[in-house]
């Protein structure tokens, strides 16, 4: 598959799901931890819109925040996230400032999960069977055996044998079980499935099956994916528009091609070359030094300037807002005002105590 070449039926619609300025902080006595800061993200009909990051970025944070799923001591500090599907009230729903009776019924029928953890997000002293209507249950009235057809044939469109609906969740493999929760994810007709590193710890020809079934299904049943991974090069192959977040702030955004051929923040790039291409001439693959800010002490200015080599003085009074890519159309933005797409890589630095590092 080339870059969204299977992804098509996505257009400029009414977003389904508006994330709009939207923090979250983590609270410990009086030390706070900015995990995501004014993050704004749509996703439109039919789109998959991949949410690339180190661990530590926000990425879950951000999701898991959006449904109101965070525990203390995670409180969303601002924002809204908007819903509008087609079968809520018009005007949509702001998620934020609903009710826990109005969110049980939204969450898996409007808006779905697809955790990173098959193996602890499946109940283990639970059949897949019993898993599957109970989530039935909660949101459909059908009969017994309605719920029994409906659970066999959700099986049947991940391509898991139906006598498989007795088994435990240790009795499967690691790609059947991450099946099992995407039909889960689906089993009441959601418009918005949520996809949160569901091939972590899969092995590449896995991984590859897993997300060509997301494709198809996707294609199938028309809903829209919001895929989040650490892995830039699967979103290449499976998004619409890619959004690249740091230290809690998006930042870079932009269609698929725009982010693969002309990449603007130096992040971005740096996540580009930390994975080797499957096509085209072999390159070196670079990685980026150092490792993410901690977020309760965050210098002013650009949370990346410790690992970026583009860094200068200026780079300290950046605010972390979206601003237009030069030469790039209207939808391609970035939170770096002085690096221009396919400025030469300067040689990277070497964060402080490493070999080849000055002390």
């Amino acid at each position: 598959m080339q870059a969204g070449e299977a992804m098509t039926g996505a257009g400029t619609a009414e977003p389904v799901l508006a994330i709009q300025d939207l923090s979250v902080s983590y609270f410990s006595g009086d030390r706070e931890v900015r995990a995501v800061q004014h993050v704004d993200l749509e996703l439109r009909p039919r789109e998959v819109v991949g949410l690339a990051g180190e661990s530590g970025s926000g990425k879950s944070t951000l999701a898991l925040g959006a449904c109101r799923l965070l525990r203390p001591p995670a409180v969303i500090t601002g924002g809204s996230v908007v819903y509008k599907g087609r079968r809520v009230v018009e005007g949509g729903l702001d998620l934020l400032t609903l009710t826990p009776r109005q969110l049980r019924a939204l969450r898996w029928r409007e808006i779905a999960l697809v955790f990173q953890s098959a193996m602890n997000a499946l109940n283990p002293v639970l059949r897949i069977r019993d898993q599957l209507i109970d989530v039935l249950d909660a949101h459909l009235d059908l009969s017994r055996d309605e719920k029994r057809e409906r659970a066999a044939g959700l099986l049947d469109l991940v391509g898991i044998p139906r006598a498989r609906l007795r088994s435990y969740p240790h009795e499967l493999s690691g790609g059947m079980r991450q099946r099992v929760m995407i039909a889960m994810a689906l089993a009441v007709d959601p418009e918005v499935v949520i996809m949160d590193e569901p091939t972590t710890g899969l092995d590449v020809v896995v991984q590859r099956e897993i997300l060509q079934h997301i494709v198809e299904l996707r294609e199938r049943l028309g809903f829209a994916v919001l895929f989040i991974t650490h892995d830039l090069s699967l979103l290449l192959d499976i998004s619409h528009r890619i959004s690249v977040m740091y230290a809690g702030h998006l930042v870079e955004v932009g269609q698929v091609a725009e982010i693969q051929r002309r990449p603007a923040h130096p992040y971005t790039v740096g996540l580009l070359n930390s994975f080797p291409s499957v096509r085209g001439p072999r390159r070196q693959v670079t990685g980026i030094p150092g490792s993410p800010p901690d977020l309760g002490s965050l210098e002013p200015g650009c949370p990346f300037i410790p690992r970026c080599g583009f860094a200068a003085p200026e780079c300290r009074g950046v605010d972390m807002h979206l601003l237009s890519v030069p030469g790039s159309p209207p939808s391609h933005v970035t939170a770096c005002p002085f690096v221009l797409p396919g400025a030469a890589q300067p040689k990277l630095l070497e964060p402080a105590g490493e070999p080849g590092s000055r002390t």
